[in-house]
């Protein structure tokens, strides 16, 4: 195989992964999926925090303040948790 024949090959085959690695960013989530996927890890933390604290409020008796700790612990947590997705959405 001669140079010429060689560097033919080769940038067929890097047109190829250049057309590949742009169908994958097309096949990306939807905004309706990303948004859905947002809010539910959202929705989640803040209901595991208020469990907890309901949990734990039943359990001490100490009726009110162990349900608005964890319930802001969970909207926190829940906040952090967005930040982190859509830091990795961007990547």
């Amino acid at each position: 195989m001669s140079k010429d024949q060689f560097k033919t090959r080769l940038e067929i085959a890097k047109k190829k992964v250049s057309k590949r690695n742009l169908d994958k960013k097309k096949d990306n989530q939807s905004s309706i999926g990303t948004a859905f996927k947002l809010s539910t890890e959202l929705i989640s933390a803040v209901a595991v925090g208020t469990i907890i604290g309901f949990i734990l409020d039943k359990t001490f008796g100490t009726k009110p303040w162990l349900i608005l700790i964890f319930f802001f612990i969970g909207v926190i947590a829940g906040i952090t948790n967005v930040i982190r997705s859509a830091k990795n959405m961007q990547k």
